[in-house]
Parts: structure tokens; sequence; C-alpha cells
């Protein structure tokens, strides 16, 4: 007779990086680790755990878990088989994810910036070595939006996604046009709640979400992006003037992330990534996503428009990101084959250069706002610029009137126009002795 069935060994985690995210990280596996091994059929452990910081309470129970500060050791553990990079950045954390490829581990990693940087680097690595490394808390916090295009998804032709990407832009958006306040003291205001952090560039000039939007991009057309290809603008020009002028236009202001399937040029298919302040739509749903929150719009060719919303940030709703990558790798090695499904949803050799659209050869409306001597004949001065460079104009708004030498502001609104053809305007317009302060441009999506 045979004895009973002997327990499943469990999978083993290392986690480098005990910050906010790491310490998330611990609280689930620890708190749901009953539902996570009903699901899985075997144990999924947290084993080791590193960082630099070992004596900070972090309010978590780390008894039966390793915890140092060498990073290096955890990586060589053979208890370890998944290791977890929480620690962001670029160096340390490249280094150590090679160093978990080469010695046969698979990685779990929410540092979109550099993947968006070094990602092809890293996944030819892993491929080599055939490991996995999965990602999906790097976009979207706790939205599940990387597994949706490499999988659910996947039968679709991407036409476009438009993504509110950043939730410390879009809660200073929010806040600017409900209270009227200007974007230092909004921003003030999200550093003190823990919304922004004390150096805020990353944020509010838009280089995370052009972090984010890189990954976006390359799994929805199986393109070659690099970060440094994608053109970014911030959130820093945007007055209160603009809230009130959006919302008479029917309009709502967002820092978007925009990918879109673009007609071939010369015979090379190319693709439009960016990412800008977007006068959007009232009605629409994305404008609807104010505080902190991120929102995904994904128009497949077979599905049509779909909408993902949810935290974009937070200790447990990333958390739930990176441990669900847990569960998936875990599920790989007790199978015995790695690379299920490819990292960028098409297949390493399928990846191709896929040249982003210069920013100059954009179509679209363009909101206008610019800072005038209130005299006669400069609104005329304006607009014949405009006309000369064949640009349209579908709205004009004077706000106020202006006392002797003082200056109003003028808002338009464009007809669809050539970027290129929108910049040398005002590059002209602008170095009229009439105009006072640089004019704010502010484009315009309407079909999300």
């Amino acid at each position: 007779m045979s004895g009973p069935a002997s327990s499943p060994a469990p999978v083993g985690v290392g986690l480098v990086g005990l910050g906010t995210i790491g310490t998330g990280v611990v609280k689930l596996m620890q708190r749901n680790f009953d539902v996570m091994r009903e699901r899985l059929g075997f144990p999924l452990r947290m084993v080791r755990v590193a960082d630099l910081d070992t004596t900070r309470d972090r309010g978590v129970d780390l008894s039966g878990i390793r915890f140092d500060a060498d990073a290096a050791g955890l990586v060589d553990d053979p208890a370890v088989d998944i290791v977890v990079e929480l620690i962001g950045g670029y160096d340390a954390a490249r280094r150590f994810i090679h160093r978990a490829i080469e010695s046969g581990k698979h990685v779990v990693t929410a540092n979109k910036a550099l993947l968006a940087l070094h990602g092809k680097e890293i996944f030819d690595a892993a491929a080599r070595k055939g490991v996995d490394v999965a990602f999906e808390a790097s976009v979207g916090g706790g939205i599940p939006i990387l597994r949706v295009l490499r999988e659910g998804l996947a039968a679709n032709r991407i036409l476009s996604l438009h993504g509110i990407i950043n939730g410390t832009t879009n809660y200073i958006l929010t806040e600017m046009e409900q209270s009227g306040a200007a974007f230092e003291t909004v921003l003030k205001r999200a550093q003190d709640l823990g919304y922004a952090e004390v150096d805020p560039t990353f944020d509010v000039d838009g280089i995370d979400a052009a972090h984010k939007l890189t990954l976006l991009a390359s799994m929805a057309f199986g393109a070659e992006l690099s970060f440094k290809e994608v053109p970014t603008e911030g959130i820093r020009g945007i007055t209160p003037l603009e809230f009130e002028s959006a919302a008479e236009f029917g309009y709502r202001i967002k820092l978007l992330g925009i990918a879109k399937a673009s007609p071939e040029a010369d015979g090379v298919e190319r693709i439009e990534a960016r990412v800008h302040p977007t006068m959007i739509p009232s009605e629409s749903l994305l404008a609807k996503v104010d505080g902190a929150m991120n929102a995904i719009a994904v128009h497949g060719d077979a599905v049509g428009p779909t909408l993902f919303y949810g935290a974009g940030a937070g200790e447990m709703p990333t958390a739930s990101a990176v441990v669900a990558d847990l569960m998936e790798i875990a599920r790989e090695i007790r199978r015995g084959r790695a690379g299920r499904v490819a990292p960028l949803s098409y297949l390493p050799e399928s990846l191709r250069p896929r040249p982003v659209v210069p920013l100059g050869e954009i179509e679209a409306r363009c909101y206008l706002r610019f800072t005038a001597l209130d005299r006669p004949g400069v609104l005329a001065r304006i607009t014949g610029v405009l006309g000369d460079h064949g640009i349209g104009i579908e709205s004009v708004i004077q706000k106020g009137r202006g006392r002797a030498g003082e200056s109003v502001p003028v808002v338009m609104l464009t007809d669809v126009a050539r970027e290129e053809a929108v910049r040398r305007s005002l590059a002209l317009i602008d170095a009229l002795p009439e105009l006072t302060a640089p004019t704010c441009l502010v484009r315009i999506e309407e079909e999300l």
C-alpha cells in the first residue's frame, strides 16, 4: 500500500528591493498564500529578501525569510527560482537582472525605465538562456494591460492606443481644473500628499509616461522601439485658463500617451508614438478618468474600442501585478518550459524597426493661446500668418479687455493642420512686437 502523497515542493521567490512595492509583494503573498496555492496546485513562497536598509520596520512579518543586504547572494541562491527586481533605476537593476538571467533564473520587474531603454538586450539575453522576464507591473499598476495586449487581444491588429498612464499628472490636472489653482500650487499639494516626488521631473515632464508608452507601442505594433524615439512634452505650461477654455469648447485636458498605426511612407511601415497634454471630448470615457487613476483605451480591428481602468500605482495594486507575474512564471517552471508567450507579444524574429512619425508630420486640430497687447489689428495679423500657412480657424475667443499697455489672452481652435505648418506660424507670430509671451499649443484628439 502506498503512503500519503507528498506535498509539492514550493517555487522559491527572491525579492531585491523592499521599498513600498516590495513590501506590498511580501504582504500579498502572505495574505493570499492559500488562494494562490489553490490556483497553482503548489506553494509559491518568498524565501529571501535583499535591501540595503535592513533595520527599518516595514510593518511586515519577515520571519522565516532570509533578509540581508546581499543581493548578489540572493540571485545566486539555489533556493531562489524567480528573482523580483524592485530597486528601480538603471545600472544596478540592469546588473542584477543580467546576473539572474545568466544564472538561469526567471525575472519579474516593474522597471519600465530600464526596459524602455534596454529592453531588447534583456529580452534577447533571456531568450538565449531559456528564461522569462515578466513586467506587468511596469505599466498601469494593477491594470493587466500588458497581458491584454499579449493574450486577450492577440487576434487583433491594434489600430490605436490612448492612455492616461501617469497618476501624478492626472491628479495634478484634475485638481487644477477643479480648483482653478496654478500648476505650482497644485504640484506642492501633490507632493505634500505623496502623489508627487520631491523631484517631480519624470512625472510632470512626461518621461514616465513615455517609458510606459514605449512598452505599450512595442507590444501593440511589434515594433523595435526605444524611449528616445518618442516625442515627449509635459504639463508645466498648462494654466487655469486652458481648463476654462477647454470647458467652453467641450473638452477636458489629459496627459496622454498616444500610439497609432500609420500609413506606409516610401514603403516603410511607421507608427505614431507621442506623449503630450491633449484636449479630448468631455463625453469620452477617458475624459472621465480623474485623480490618480489610470486608463488605457485600445482599438483593435476585430474587437473595436476597449477601455481598461484602475489604480495605476500604489503598494497593493502594483504588488497585485507583480505577484500575478510570479504565478504565471511558477506555472511555467512546473511545466518545465518557459516562453509560453513572447514578452513583447510578437515573436522576437517578428519584431522589426517601425520608425516613429516625426511630430511635424502629425495632422490634428489645435488649441492655441496667444498673449497679446490689446491693440487694433493684432488679431488680424495673427490670423493672417496662420492663413498664409494654410491653417484655418474654427473658433476665436478674446478673454477680456486690456487697458493701455496690458496684454490679454486670445484663444483659438484651428481646423486640422500639419504640425510643421503650425510651428512655423507660431515662430513668426511669437516674434510680433504685440505678442508678450510664447504661445501655448495643446493638440486635440477627437477619436479615442
